[in-house]
């Protein structure tokens, strides 16, 4: 059966499933295709010189006379960030985003020269009407403005994604729209989608105004500079921090490009209104330290972020000093505790004090449900099928042994990977299938074509080095015109190594100039027998395996 026909509704994750970030979820029946955000995850270490790794766009690619739109949850990156490579490649008809992740997309799509004005702003009145499919929303709290559950009435019933959420009974913003998560509950859910990203989390998450009674007494209190990294996307936590530096008469001097971007938005959307404290960069030096919060970016240890320039002591415009407080209002994302603590590390050898989000220095909060949360919404909604999304597997894993404690079958939870098809028909759901998918890779500006062997070659530079022999001759008069010449990076040192290379450079000229009196000479073979000779006896003498690069000029003399 192709996969268009029949009369099933089909779900299935593009990214998002076994994995925190490059969220990307479709919905499709017969001939309609809706999309649900288009994210980045920003890449591990392992992958030596990515920038962004991608959802796979080919399913898509190759239908994408079918889909009737882009369906944006919120504003964070790894919902929206990749929408300009989307567009590059698909037609996509339009995107319905709510407000601040509306201002968000068009500014990508400008900075990036990206001709498209199809963005349409939603919020949780609108409805959006297709043929198989009637569109609504629901308010939620995260920790970005703006932030909604979609529902989707299709003709095998109500399917919800939650999006990201948590319950907060005092955010700072509107608060999320219970009344309508249990009305829709109540009318019936077939299947529900939701966040699983703090399933192992115990309890309930802290309200986000006790973050700022914190931040505050931290700003009232400290006689001297104060540094604050953040998540730039927490508008919410930066409009504390601009009124909180408002009252207490100090001034912001803001660090760090993203948190720009992200500030400069949460005025133009009006949520951040007493703009006035904050100053240009270079006028920081010309207020009174205990007049001056420092904000910027570098809560994860991002080595080119401000913060880590800052501790450092490499940042051109900030130098420490010994009454400083430097804050991290912010918790780790999986991974990056390791870097985090270097520059926690940094800090405290030049002598400032820090504070880390503890139960002594309530300074952040999630924006993702704990688990008692998500038994709310669980028992909101009330869905007969469930199928937890956006987590590590082991996340997803504890969030349907939530599901069962709440009274939902194990029958009835669907753990599944990227690519898998869980199908819903009248009577019941099932998985019927998985589609091939890989990750795309963002490499500078390129995308897509750095496959596994660059990887592998870029790992095996790092950490063995590369060795380049170059060879001059004449095809013509089949002569090795002089010795070849080595070149080597990462590989061993030059000066101290001059025996070893010699011996190098001496196989290779054997191997020259016995191949070059073969008739009918192949590059290509000449440069593979280099390799295969000189790689064990490297490996014999170092212990390691350069990547050997064989350079043949043809010269015609």
């Amino acid at each position: 059966m192709k996969f268009f026909d029949g009369n099933d509704t089909r779900i299935f994750a593009l990214g998002g499933l076994g994995e925190v970030g490059k969220n990307m979820y479709c919905i499709a029946h017969e001939n309609e295709l809706i999309v649900v955000d288009t994210g980045v995850s920003f890449a591990e270490e392992e992958l030596l010189g990515i920038d962004y790794v991608l959802p796979d766009y080919t399913f898509l690619k190759k239908n994408q006379q079918k889909i009737k739109a882009l369906i944006i949850t919120h504003g964070h990156e790894d919902h929206i960030g990749g929408i300009p490579f989307l567009l590059q490649e698909i037609n996509i008809p339009i995107i319905y985003a709510p407000k601040q992740a509306t201002s968000l997309i068009n500014k990508k799509l400008s900075e990036r020269n990206i001709n498209y004005k199809n963005v349409t702003c939603y919020n949780e009145d609108t409805k959006i009407k297709f043929k198989h499919f009637e569109v609504t929303f629901f308010r939620t709290t995260h920790s970005i403005p703006d932030s909604h559950g979609i529902v989707f009435n299709t003709p095998n019933g109500t399917v919800v994604m939650t999006g990201d959420f948590k319950f907060d009974w005092t955010p700072i913003g509107p608060v999320a729209d219970i009344h309508k998560m249990a009305a829709i509950g109540n009318k019936g859910v077939k299947l529900l989608l939701s966040d699983s990203t703090n399933a192992l989390v115990e309890g309930v998450s802290m309200s986000e105004s006790r973050v700022d009674e914190a931040l505050g007494e931290i700003i009232e209190r400290h006689n001297g500079r104060i540094i604050i990294a953040t998540f730039a996307s927490n508008v919410y936590r930066l409009k504390h921090i601009v009124e909180t530096c408002q009252k207490n008469n100090r001034k912001i001097a803001v660090f760090g490009r993203s948190m720009e971007n992200q500030l400069e938005n949460a005025i133009e959307c009006g949520y951040i209104k007493n703009d006035k404290v904050i100053i240009e960069s270079n006028e920081a030096k010309q207020i009174p330290n205990n007049k001056l919060v420092i904000l910027c970016t570098g809560s994860q240890g991002e080595p080119l972020a401000a913060l880590s320039r800052i501790a450092d002591g490499s940042h051109n415009q900030v130098k420490l000093m010994p009454n400083d407080l430097v804050v991290f209002s912010s918790s780790p994302i999986p991974g990056n505790a390791l870097s985090i603590s270097r520059t926690i590390n940094k800090l405290y050898l030049r002598g400032v004090e820090v504070y880390t989000n503890n139960m002594l220095s309530e300074v952040h909060t999630s924006g993702h449900a704990p688990l008692e949360e998500l038994k709310l919404m669980l028992r909101l909604m009330k869905p007969k099928y469930f199928m937890p999304y956006h987590g590590e597997f082991r996340m997803l894993k504890k969030h349907a042994d939530i599901a069962v404690e709440c009274g939902i079958p194990r029958k009835n939870i669907f753990l599944l990977e990227n690519g898998d098809i869980l199908s819903i028909d009248k009577s019941e759901a099932r998985k019927v299938g998985s589609l091939p998918i890989a990750d795309i890779y963002v490499d500078g500006s390129r995308v897509g074509n750095v496959g596994g062997i660059v990887i592998r070659d870029r790992k095996i530079m790092s950490n063995d080095g590369i060795l380049v022999i170059i060879a001059n001759i004449d095809v013509n008069k089949k002569e090795l015109l002089a010795k070849p010449t080595i070149t080597t990076r990462g590989f061993v040192l030059v000066n101290e190594n001059e025996e070893l290379l010699n011996k190098i450079q001496g196989i290779a000229y054997d191997i020259l100039k016995r191949k070059i009196k073969e008739d009918n000479i192949n590059y290509q073979d000449l440069k593979n027998e280099i390799i295969l000779e000189l790689t064990p006896f490297i490996f014999a003498k170092t212990g390691r395996r350069p990547i050997i690069l064989p350079v043949i000029m043809d010269i015609k003399r």
